[in-house]
Parts: C-alpha cells; sequence; structure tokens
C-alpha cells in the first residue's frame, strides 16, 4: 500500500523530512528522493530504482554478478556474504563474514555490513557502520550512522497495522505495514537497542545501549529513555 502523508505539518514534524535528515550527495540513491518529503515515502521505490540506477553504471567500476547485483570493484565481499537483488554495493563497502543481504539495498560508499547482519530493502548512505548482528528492515540509515552490536529495526507491529509516526499528539499516517527506522545523518544507537515501527531519529542523535525507542527523538539530543531525552547543548551550558 502506497504512503499516504499529511502535507500539512506541524514543526513538530518538520525534523522528519528528508531535507532535514539527510545529507543527499552522500548517496549514489539520491535520485530515489526527488519529489518526495518524507524518507519512508520511498520504501516502495527501492528495488525498482536499483534496477533503474544499477543498468547506467560504469562497467569500469561496476561488476554485475547475477541478476540485478551491481558490485563495485573496489568493494570487498567475503565469499560467505549471501547477496540477492535487486542490490547495489558502492565503492569501498565491505561485506563482512555471513552478512545476509536479502534484496532490495543500497549500500553506500565505504560503508560495513557486518558478521551475520541481516538487510532488506533498505537504503545505506556512506560510511554507515552496521557491523555487529544487525538487522536493518524496510529503514534508511544517514551518513555516518552506526548501529551498535545486536541493536536492530522492528518493522511490522505486533498487531500487524499500519505503521503511524509520532510525535506527541503530533501523528502522520504512513499507510505502510512495514516500517523500520529513519536514521538521520551521525546518528549513534547503542548496542542491544531496538527501534521500534515507525522509528524517526534526528541528526546528531545518540541512543543509549539497550534502548527501546519509538516515535520521534529530536536531532542533537542524547535518548536516555521514554520522556528522558537531553539535548546535548543545555548539556553543555
Amino acid at each position: 500500500m502506497r504512503a499516504q502523508n499529511c502535507r500539512h505539518t506541524t514543526k513538530k514534524m518538520e525534523q522528519c523530512k528528508i531535507k532535514n535528515l539527510y545529507n543527499l550527495t552522500e548517496t549514489i540513491a539520491a535520485g530515489l528522493f526527488e519529489g518526495l518529503t518524507y524518507p519512508w515515502e520511498a520504501l516502495a521505490k527501492i528495488g525498482d530504482y536499483i534496477v533503474k540506477l544499477g543498468n547506467t553504471l560504469d562497467p569500469e567500476r561496476f561488476e554485475k554478478r547475477g541478476e540485478n547485483i551491481w558490485v563495485a570493484k573496489s568493494a570487498k565481499v567475503a565469499p560467505t556474504a549471501y547477496l540477492n537483488g535487486p542490490l547495489i554495493i558502492d565503492e569501498e563497502a565491505e561485506i563482512r563474514h555471513c552478512a545476509f543481504i536479502r534484496g532490495n539495498a543500497v549500500v553506500g560508499a565505504g560503508s560495513v555490513v557486518g558478521n551475520s547482519t541481516e538487510l532488506k530493502n533498505v537504503v545505506i548512505f556512506n560510511s554507515v557502520q552496521v557491523p555487529h548482528y544487525n538487522y536493518v528492515g524496510d529503514s534508511i540509515l544517514g551518513y555516518k550512522s552506526h548501529m551498535g552490536a545486536g541493536s536492530i529495526t522492528s518493522n511490522v507491529k505486533s498487531d500487524k497495522t499500519l505503521v503511524v509516526v509520532k510525535n506527541g499528539t503530533e501523528e502522520i499516517a504512513t499507510g505502510l505495514k512495514k516500517f523500520g527506522a529513519m536514521l538521520g545523518d551521525h546518528v549513534e544507537v547503542g548496542c542491544n537497542s531496538v527501534l521500534n515501527p515507525g522509528t524517526v531519529i534526528g541528526r546528531n542523535t545518540n541512543v543509549y545501549p539497550l534502548s527501546m525507542v519509538r516515535g520521534v527523538v529530536p536531532s542533537d539530543s542524547i535518548y536516555k529513555k521514554k520522556n528522558d531525552i537531553a539535548r546535548k547543548e543545555d548539556l553543555k551550558s
């Protein structure tokens, strides 16, 4: 089902917009976001976009491996990694031992997909690290974001209802059954944290280990637990 987004949002929801979360110069998939307002609107388009983009990639720089799989010749892919298309792995990326990429995935330049990490229907911007036992599904991870060991995105609600992005009393109905997390640039997620369906984390925010995160987390913050989110600038004063 296509996302159904409210275009007239308050300032609370402004931070959920693509322009306030991501530096689009730091992904090979910048064109995917053209004409969109919120990043989750791109989720249903990832697979088709990869096929379109992949067929334009320079064969001097990218090797086509199987159906709809393009891997940069400078990328390092462990022989035990599983790659399923549509998939693009950009230059200098590293896909480590037993990584499981199920398809509809863009792995950015210089990114790391680590041991036993699983990806599905995702855009991983440049220099992102998901290096140890992570699950990232139906999600978009911004430039230089990092998910600590064992942290995962939960992409389907337990009652199987459609995901709604919530920020206090403000809500945006997405029309999506599967929606993991939108991580802005430079987000740090602590080990063994769970990002629940519909999570949006603003740029430069840190999430404590063992956190259970839901809804919108402001940029430039430290998420300690629900209702305990500190602004980094306040801690400096």
